[in-house]
């Protein structure tokens, strides 16, 4: 089945950085659209980050352009999010997900980061 686990959350101070790391299984990665999505408490799931199948096309939300930098490794099946200069708004579950059939289906359970101002 498909699995996307990502790790790297934590506790930063403002200014300070993180890398985020998805690793995924049982889809065919090399072929799929991927992205960050991430969830701040009491606001909807926002839309962080995505990056085409062959990494050569990557698209932000407007509020982490210039900070954050999506990449992936399509032999290693992992998709990263090096996350700098970061701010207390940017505390938030951060999930990785797969576009497959016009949609992202399949999700990640989420890993928490909080930065502390």
């Amino acid at each position: 089945q498909v699995q996307l686990v990502e790790s790297g959350g934590g506790l930063v101070q403002a200014g300070g950085s993180l890398r985020l790391s998805c690793a995924a299984s049982g889809l065919t990665f090399s072929s799929m659209t991927m992205g960050w999505f991430r969830q701040a408490p009491g606001k909807e799931r926002e839309f962080v980050a995505a990056i085409g199948w062959r990494g050569a096309s990557t698209n932000y939300a407007d509020s982490v352009k210039g900070r954050f930098a999506i990449s992936r490794d399509n032999d290693k099946n992992t998709v990263s999010l090096q996350m700098n200069s970061l701010k207390p708004e940017d505390t938030a579950i951060y999930s990785c997900a797969a576009h497959a059939n016009y949609n992202w289906n399949y999700w990640g359970q989420g890993t928490q980061v909080t930065v502390s101002s």
